[in-house]
């Protein structure tokens, strides 16, 4: 039985073989409006401009202590640890990430029914939602690992078949974060341009990727010309803080290299309208640990 190619027109080609360019984006960053939920139109505004939005507050103090003793828990579970999805440092073998997480832990699965974060990514999206990917980051003081700078986008374009950008990334941080110690930095703006990455995509490229990721990475050129254009920002702020961004903003972190650890809970809604098709750059998807192509909508 032969299987058919249910990709859509690729309006944002990438993983090429000549020089990379950068493409303007054609689709919203917001979907909804002010009468769609929480967010009022101002901040709304601001999310379409910038590409992303700092959310204070959205866990109380005894909420933050909660997650964060599930986020040991989870970290020193020994069978777990054995799990493909269980992602390692490269140099130490210290955990970095754990994806699924809403499927394995119960207590994060009712973080992404919370009306909170869920009305949130509905309102900014303009639909139904699902779970594209969720993990726990963990980087720890001294030997913390950073993220290369990247557009998520691209990857899940690539990799995932995701056809437009219409995907919101919600991280909350279980620790402060400070200027310091790792914190995620973002192009303001950046979001609404694609860039192109060069090379083809490595069979099973996940498992590398995901400990330091080679390919789908901007040239230095084009970081440098963004970072030009746009500036850089800096997520800091208090546990409890959430920042939501555009699924093509150009971000990444640098190393933690004080004593102040930096770990979060990171959730990716897609819209039910924007589900997984087959791969635009790679020979097969990612396994659904990384990609859900499970595109029921989460409900409360």
């Amino acid at each position: 039985m032969t299987l058919m190619d249910t990709r859509v027109e690729d309006g944002y080609p990438t993983r090429i073989t000549g020089t990379p360019e950068q493409l303007p984006r054609v689709h919203p960053t917001v979907w909804g409006t002010e009468a769609d939920g929480p967010i009022d139109a101002a901040t709304l505004a601001n999310h379409e401009a910038k590409g992303y939005t700092v959310d204070e507050g959205l866990l109380s103090p005894g909420e933050v202590q909660t997650y964060w003793q599930e986020l040991v828990r989870l970290s020193s579970d020994q069978e777990l640890r054995a799990d493909e999805r269980v992602i390692t440092e490269a140099r130490t073998g210290e955990v970095r990430s754990i994806f699924d997480v809403h499927v394995i832990s119960e207590l994060i699965a009712e973080l992404v029914r919370d009306p909170r974060v869920l009305d949130r990514a509905r309102q900014m999206l303009g639909s139904d939602v699902y779970v594209h990917q969720s993990r726990v980051n963990y980087m720890p003081g001294f030997k913390g690992t950073g993220f290369y700078w990247h557009s998520d986008f691209e990857t899940w374009h690539a990799e995932d078949g995701m056809p437009t950008p219409r995907a919101v990334s919600c991280s909350i941080a279980l620790t402060d974060n400070y200027p310091y110690n790792g914190g995620l930095m973002v192009m303001p703006g950046s979001h609404r341009t694609f860039v192109q990455c060069a090379g083809e995509t490595p069979d099973d490229n996940y498992k590398s990727s995901l400990k330091d990721q080679r390919v789908g990475v901007p040239a230095e050129d084009d970081i440098t010309k963004m970072a030009a254009e746009y500036g850089i920002d800096q997520f800091t702020g208090a546990a409890g803080t959430a920042l939501w961004f555009d699924s093509n903003v150009m971000h990444g972190s640098s190393n933690n290299i004080t004593p102040y650890p930096r770990s979060n809970i990171f959730l990716v809604f897609n819209s039910v309208e924007n589900a997984l098709q087959e791969p635009f750059a790679a020979s097969s998807p990612r396994p659904s640990f990384i990609a859900g192509r499970d595109a029921t909508p989460v409900r409360r």
